[in-house]
């Protein structure tokens, strides 16, 4: 019951060591393994972010504590921008058909789980502020993907002048309705024209009669204004049709960093980048009490209340954590963290994980009077690797987003999205890049613009890589393989419908290795290019 003790006999672990015991609770076994609670249900983490999809254990009550994490992120957000109350939301939220392990629990996304809980029912049916959205709950738990995006741009088309906030979870999920708003504005401008909805698109008669409440009638005057805003240009196309939108919500931290410039582009430069909140699948663990900050200088402050947090001190470029003179793993309090220290997330749960290993590398940025506030840095061990070198997320991204602006952009090209491999079937081996590039076909006719792109990547690249580079020769020229318009979009449709991943929760990875989706990215490659020299390094 005392810290010393807790420090003392409880081991730190990850996931590998205490899956066992799930396995136990998922194939039935009832006795208190992890928790006097009883586990109601398993929480599936991403798919794709650097791992396996894993199990995570849960207790109702947890959803206590979530709902009053979200309670928090209005009340927080008003002191900023008054009066949000007073409109709704355009979120694109959505669920992914569950599972049931052999037990019958169900097992199925942290978002999924909450949407389908009494809890966000009760906060709709109050007209919570937070949850107050256009997208009708129906249209939200719609298990068709497609049918639900359609449904709910629909409806926050019809009630543009009572959004005063937009977004989705991650970046990436934003991004993807704005383009299958771009894709389909015909359909739903007819929609709005007629005060229908189209039955070859929306087939769940629940969804359908959930829009047409929202849609009343017939709305010619908002079709023709809608029509004329999607013939033109996208740029801004949010506070076009969005008027009375004051900021986008969505997390653009870590990996999903890349996306600022496009939302950016459909945000028009004018609205704030918000990530209201941190958390995992996990647990909960956290709020930005200064909303409205550069997306680059997001700080989080965690909850105490949410669990019991420790922390890793970590160096990413060293390996192994620092022990103490018994060989026990050294942890910090959170009121031992230090500014500018980099750390690795351990949280003890209400719902059976004990000193745990998340895997978030996080780094103190401030303090809110005496409480630590951490930036996201990365994923752990989510790296490339061909010889003594350790590339991780943030610096593969920082070194990708350089090369980009450097060599893409004034030929009027961006990069759309890519990921990594580290091709080590040939001697030496070298690292490969999946580009795709939006007008590539400018880039095309300047296929030098890519492999200087391979070069100003290993440039930005650290000088471990760039030793093997140079001095012995034991990494190979970096290669971009330029892939075809709509492959990773592909790719999160696999991810989504073939491997049970939540389009929630869906994060590209950074990093694949052989299998379905390194085939499926080498058969769309249209031209590859590897970097023409040598990069900088001295000893």
């Amino acid at each position: 019951v005392d810290k010393a003790s807790f420090k003392k006999l409880i081991p730190v672990v990850t996931y590998e060591d205490v899956k066992p015991d799930i396995d136990r609770i998922a194939s039935g076994d009832t006795s208190p393994i992890l928790c006097s609670q009883p586990i109601s249900e398993f929480l599936t983490s991403s798919g794709t972010s650097a791992g396996e999809r894993k199990l995570m254990p849960t207790i109702d009550e947890e959803l206590d504590r979530k709902s009053h994490l979200y309670s928090l992120i209005m009340p927080v957000m008003n002191q900023f921008l008054p009066n949000l109350q007073n409109g709704k939301g355009m979120y694109f939220l959505f669920v992914k058909s569950e599972s049931k392990t052999p037990s019958g629990l169900p097992a199925r996304p942290v978002l999924t789980s909450y949407y389908k809980s009494r809890h966000f029912a009760r906060a709709r049916a109050a007209n919570d502020p937070y949850t107050n959205y256009t997208s009708p709950t129906e249209t939200i738990l719609c298990n068709d993907t497609h049918q639900s995006m359609y449904s709910q741009l629909l409806c926050g088309l019809v009630l543009r002048h009572e959004v005063l906030r937009v977004g989705a979870v991650f970046a990436s999920g934003f991004i993807r309705a704005i383009k299958f708003f771009e894709n389909n504005w015909t359909s739903l401008c007819k929609d709005v024209r007629n005060g229908t909805v189209d039955h070859r698109i929306v087939t769940d008669p629940v969804v359908r009669l959930a829009v047409s409440r929202v849609l009343v009638g017939p709305n010619p005057g908002l079709a023709d204004f809608l029509e004329r805003e999607c013939r033109r240009d996208d740029t801004g196309i949010i506070p076009r049709v969005w008027s009375n939108c004051k900021y986008i919500d969505v997390i653009v931290t870590g990996a999903m960093s890349q996306y600022i410039p496009a939302i950016d582009h459909y945000g028009g430069g004018s609205l704030p980048l918000v990530c209201s909140m941190y958390a995992s699948s996990e647990c909960y663990f956290g709020l930005n009490l200064n909303p409205l900050c550069n997306p680059d200088e997001v700080l989080y402050t965690l909850v105490p209340t949410m669990a019991y947090f420790e922390f890793l001190p970590v160096d990413r470029f060293v390996e192994k954590a620092d022990h103490d003179d018994d060989g026990e793993i050294k942890l910090v309090d959170l009121v031992d963290v230090k500014l500018g220290q980099e750390y690795e997330l351990v949280v003890t749960t209400y719902a059976g994980l004990y000193r745990y290993r998340v895997g978030d590398v996080l780094r103190v940025g401030g303090f809110k009077n005496k409480a630590p506030q951490f930036t996201f840095v990365c994923r752990k061990n989510v790296v490339l690797s061909i010889d003594s070198d350790k590339t991780d997320e943030v610096e593969l991204q920082t070194a990708v987003t350089r090369a980009a602006v450097q060599h893409l952009a004034p030929l009027g090209a961006s990069l759309v999205e890519y990921t990594s491999y580290a091709e080590t079937s040939n001697v030496p081996g070298h690292y490969v890049l999946f580009w795709e590039i939006d007008n590539g076909v400018m880039i095309e006719r300047s296929s030098s613009t890519v492999s200087e792109s391979c070069l100003a990547v290993e440039e930005g690249l650290n000088s471990v890589y760039r030793q093997g580079r140079v001095w012995d020769s034991s990494i190979g020229p970096l290669e971009i393989r330029v892939v075809e318009s709509g492959t990773f979009d592909a790719i999160m449709d696999h991810a989504v419908t073939e491997l049970g991943a939540s389009i929630n929760q869906y994060k590209t990875p950074r990093c694949v290795k052989r299998g379905p989706i390194f085939e499926m990215l080498n058969s769309r490659v249209v031209s590859s290019h590897f970097s023409p020299r040598l990069p900088k390094w001295a000893p």
